[in-house]
């Protein structure tokens, strides 16, 4: 018996071991060990906005064009291509060697119905559809876009970075119904999913992709070379932030993927680490429109009027060098469609006007359900310093706490308040959800969408579509600023502040200096 016990805890050890290894243990065969922002439950990068599914899907799939570091799309999968002068017709030419995981070579058919698959599912690519775009496939290596009307989005929305990139997959699986998520990954980017190692809640495992087709050029964000340094790549899932440190500073893991906010100043002291901004964050505030009393305008201004954008952003724990106590614009601060087009009303609180706007929206004392995430910490401050601002407001609040999967579940719920509905949530989207009228998650939104709350602004829809088939630059700044003076009107939601997120790694990483907004691991060697 004592030799069996002996051997047993021999066995748990080395399982521990294998699990939470110090990150220079298996050198000769480089592995990266990462701590991911959360935990993997979907594969399917064209079924869920979720940050993690989508970095997944950079890690196994490619797409036809990519973001560089300055913003600009460039040729990825695509060889090269062409457009006729009126902008009409489209013509896309594969390169060479590509191949999916199964061995199976990418064909301008598997393209083809990505990227119909992905044209149901996006907002780009539903306006791509209103102005009559059509993929056809001409040969194995060749495909076209036909347009009724020009659509001056056309190589953005195909290097679109998040939510939902148009990832190419085999014709098989972009062709099966989408009103639930693949299970199955046979993707032809740089890495394969070793599903064989997945840790649900624990570890998800890659390794190098052999028949990766890596182009020529330099890796710049998300274009260029992805041919990985590593061998192997794990994400470490440790969802309690003491541990990720402490397991960050004893070199069991080489990056934390999204620092902690209380961590951030405490690691830069570290001699041993680097800690390095990866993009712009805006925080924002969702009141359900399907209902009232926030079906109304009126009471959507009025809790507009008390936000101070300075305690939002203080309160998430971010040091003053990473947030910014204001920003007008809904697009984030210093990017090309920054602006402060109507946003003067609300650039200081004004708690009489605020009231004042409430008591014109007919708002009678109604209880109003505010969903208050224990995780993550710094959602759950900022969720307090809404309840509190509220409160003033003169609102009748039931605030209800839960985690964040049990939010995201039932913010999608459609019913009144009595069946398990709810008024209010926060939440944040990174700079390439939020960074214009197409991109922005909220104001992308038209009516008629399943986006949690609902929104809903025919004016809001038709400058939108105008400024989509807006070709001069000067027009197209004018129909922004238009758009931005309606949002600030109808507020498909409420910007409460914009700051940045940061990576901690040891600094014996190399090429730390080439991290990009999304995790693009391929660039960092050991």
């Amino acid at each position: 018996m004592k030799k069996r016990l002996l051997a047993t805890f021999a066995a748990a050890a080395l399982a521990a071991s294998c699990v939470l290894a110090p990150a220079g243990a298996q050198a000769q065969d480089k592995t990266l060990r990462i701590v991911p922002h959360a935990d993997l439950k979907v594969l399917d990068p064209t079924f869920t906005t979720a940050y993690i599914t989508r970095n997944f899907g950079y890690m196994v799939y490619d797409t036809l064009f990519a973001v560089d570091a300055k913003g600009e799309p460039q040729p990825q999968m695509v060889d090269s291509y062409k457009a006729s002068e009126d902008k009409k017709q489209w013509t896309f030419t594969l390169r060479d060697g590509l191949k999916f995981s199964d061995g199976q070579p990418v064909t301008a058919a598997d393209c083809v119905a990505s990227l119909q698959r992905w044209t149901a599912r996006d907002n780009i690519g539903h306006a791509l559809t209103a102005a009559g775009g059509k993929w056809q496939a001409v040969d194995d290596k060749t495909f076209t876009l036909t347009l009724e009307r020009p659509f001056g989005l056309v190589l953005d929305g195909l290097a679109k970075v998040s939510s939902y990139p148009a990832f190419i997959l085999p014709e098989r699986l972009a062709k099966m119904p989408a009103d639930r998520p693949l299970t199955e990954v046979v993707g032809s980017g740089p890495y394969l999913f070793k599903r064989d190692e997945w840790l649900p809640g624990s570890k998800v495992v890659f390794v190098r992709n052999p028949d990766y087709a890596a182009r020529s050029e330099a890796p710049s964000g998300l274009a260029g070379n992805k041919r990985s340094h590593a061998d192997r790549v794990e994400w470490v899932v440790l969802p309690d932030s003491n541990s990720a440190v402490a397991a960050l500073k004893n070199k069991e893991v080489d990056m934390i993927e999204q620092t902690p906010p209380d961590y951030i100043e405490p690691l830069r002291a570290e001699s041993s680490i680097s800690v390095g901004v990866i993009e712009q964050n805006q925080a924002y505030m969702v009141l359900n429109q399907a209902f009232a009393p926030f079906d109304n305008m009126k009471a959507r201004q009025a809790v507009a009027h008390v936000i101070d954008q300075a305690k939002f952003v203080a309160a998430m724990g971010y040091p003053p060098d990473l947030r910014r106590d204001y920003c007008a614009t809904f697009f984030i601060c210093g990017t090309p469609n920054d602006t402060d087009a109507g946003a003067k009303p609300y650039a200081k609180p004004d708690l009489a006007v605020a009231k004042q706007a409430l008591a014109e929206s007919g708002y009678k004392g109604e209880k109003i359900v505010v969903m208050l995430p224990t995780t993550p910490t710094y959602l759950n401050s900022a969720t307090l310093v809404a309840i509190q601002a509220l409160q003033e407001l003169g609102l009748n609040l039931d605030i209800q706490s839960m985690d964040w999967a049990s939010m995201t579940a039932r913010r999608s719920k459609k019913v009144p308040l009595n069946q398990g509905g709810w008024n209010v949530f926060l939440s944040s989207a990174s700079e390439f959800n939020v960074n214009s009228p197409l991109n922005n998650t909220y104001l992308a939104a038209s009516c008629g969408n399943t986006l949690p709350g609902w929104p809903c602004d025919k004016e809001l829809d038709e400058l939108r579509t105008q400024w989509i088939a807006a070709v001069e630059p000067a027009e197209r700044k004018q129909l922004l600023e238009r758009f931005q003076e309606r949002a600030y009107q109808a507020f498909p939601n409420i910007p409460v502040g914009q700051f940045s997120r940061t990576f901690a790694a040891n600094k014996s990483l190399k090429h730390l200096d080439l991290l990009w907004s999304v995790p693009n691991v391929w660039v960092l060697d050991k």
